[in-house]
């Protein structure tokens, strides 16, 4: 029974920047990671970026530099902060969390990021 819910989509010009939230609710236990992840139209999904519990971090090379994730454990939280967003970064945004026992994933609805002049 857990939820996640994106917030923060929407349109912006190339080079600005754009914050995303995650938050999760419902009975969470354990350990988990939490990654973003996102899909433009008519292509696969494509991971972008995950942290873990003991807050270590990783993306995508093609947003290094650019993207940054951040959680908060006790809130069940995450945050992406995308900066020197490129047309090639519209895609639907979704938030995703990992458990264990027994391994399972949970997804949000996705929340639009378009950056189009």
């Amino acid at each position: 029974q857990v939820q996640l819910v994106e917030s923060g989509g929407g349109l912006v010009q190339p080079g600005g920047s754009l914050r995303l939230s995650c938050a999760a609710s419902g009975s969470i236990f354990g350990i988990y990671d939490m990654a973003w992840y996102r899909q433009a139209p008519g292509k696969q999904r494509e991971w972008v970026a995950r942290i873990t519990s003991g807050g270590s971090t990783n993306y995508r090379d093609s947003v290094k530099g650019r993207f940054t994730i951040s959680g908060d454990n006790a809130k069940n939280t995450a945050t992406l902060q995308m900066s020197s967003l490129k047309p090639d970064d519209t895609a639907v945004y979704y938030c995703s969390l990992f458990a264990r026992d027994p391994p399972r994933s949970y997804w949000g609805q996705g929340t639009q990021v378009i950056v189009s002049s």
